[in-house]
């Protein structure tokens, strides 16, 4: 049977639609039911665990809470555990779906008493829609305009009381008054690689997959951190070991595995590579704006700045600065390149970052 170009785009964006709700089904499957369960982020979850069991001996509804911190850490998870906790349904929505104040007057109007409401990159919320909420986190009632010009009319609408769940990985785009209207705040941190470690054990028990605990520290080690990536990776290594091994995730196998998968040693994935090795080869270790790193590259820059930069400058491998990016000397040593300057900042012809 021959396909034309058409039906094999479909083809493809179905498959692709397919494999990525099976790893939603998977990811969802992994997620902690309860504040036991949960691993990693002591202190909020010891925080966090105070406002629930203090709501509940109250009979009330649990105070609006607020978790910022970078993807992946967890935030999602914890707004549903927080309505399980609670014994309250969840709904689900996002900043970016909420672009005018009718949209959030429709979602507040229809929950029920207690619900949690979780508002994922609650920074991109429209102004309006943000001005809107403030009103409804303290007083739990909206005023819904009718009518326009002189002739509007603002109608209060008395909401049941209700928690917000407000999950940012920006804490300093939100404005003053809306940070002031949570009773918690939680900032989540990047694990330990100890930490993860457990997560992997959790997550192999329920996948029916065996790691041992030095295969556990291969995959925890280039999770950058999060417990996210550490479940991804390990699925990816559950494929390579139930394909190209006896099943069973060992150190050995760990490894090999992710060098299929292009993460190396230190969790740098083939954009985080290729973004140094440009700014390296190309450019003699900087400084070079964003903007010419990225065209390099052949990706947005926006792709650059937030998914490839904030874990090579977290790792000391990038440094921003005032002139553009610069490689540090671990940048030139992680890749096993010598540094054209003494300075490891400057090629021949250019200035780098501490003089000529």
């Amino acid at each position: 049977m021959n396909w034309d170009d058409a039906d094999n785009a479909a083809a493809d964006r179905l498959v692709g639609a397919v494999a990525d709700s099976d790893d939603q089904a998977v990811e969802a499957a992994l997620r902690p039911r309860d504040l036991d369960e949960f691993v990693g982020q002591e202190r909020v979850r010891e925080q966090l665990g105070l406002v629930l069991q203090a709501a509940r001996k109250r009979g009330g509804t649990a105070d609006h809470v607020l978790l910022s911190g970078a993807p992946g850490l967890g935030k999602t998870t914890l707004s549903m555990i927080i309505a399980a906790e609670m014994g309250v349904p969840i709904r689900i929505t996002s900043g970016p779906a909420i672009q005018h104040a009718g949209d959030l007057a429709s979602i507040l109007s229809s929950l029920t008493e207690g619900e949690v409401l979780f508002l994922d990159e609650i920074h991109r919320m429209s102004r309006p829609a943000e001005e809107m909420l403030y009103m409804a986190m303290e007083d739990f009632r909206v005023d819904v305009i009718v009518g326009k010009g002189p002739g509007a009319t603002a109608i209060p609408l008395e909401l049941p009381p209700f928690t917000l769940v407000g999950a940012t990985t920006r804490a300093g785009l939100l404005p003053p008054p809306l940070r002031d209207r949570f009773g918690f705040t939680g900032h989540m941190e990047f694990y330990a690689p100890a930490e993860l470690e457990r997560v992997i054990h959790r997550s192999a028990g329920l996948l029916d997959v065996v790691v041992d605990a030095a295969g556990a520290a291969e995959i925890a080690g280039r999770s950058r951190g999060t417990p996210r990536i550490a479940n991804r990776l390990l699925r990816r290594v559950r494929d390579y070991a139930q394909v190209r091994a006896d099943g069973t995730i060992t150190r050995q196998t760990a490894a090999a595995a992710l060098e299929v998968y292009e993460v190396d040693a230190r969790g740098l994935d083939r954009l985080d590579r290729a973004v140094l090795h440009a700014l390296l080869t190309l450019f003699g270790g900087g400084p070079v704006g964003l903007s010419t790193l990225a065209v390099a590259v052949g990706e947005e820059r926006e792709t650059v700045e937030e998914v490839a930069e904030p874990f090579l400058v977290r790792e000391g491998l990038l440094a921003r600065t005032p002139r553009g990016r610069v490689a540090t000397g671990a940048a030139w040593a992680h890749l096993g390149l010598a540094p054209p300057h003494p300075t490891g900042g400057a090629g021949p012809g250019q200035t780098g970052l501490f003089g000529p």
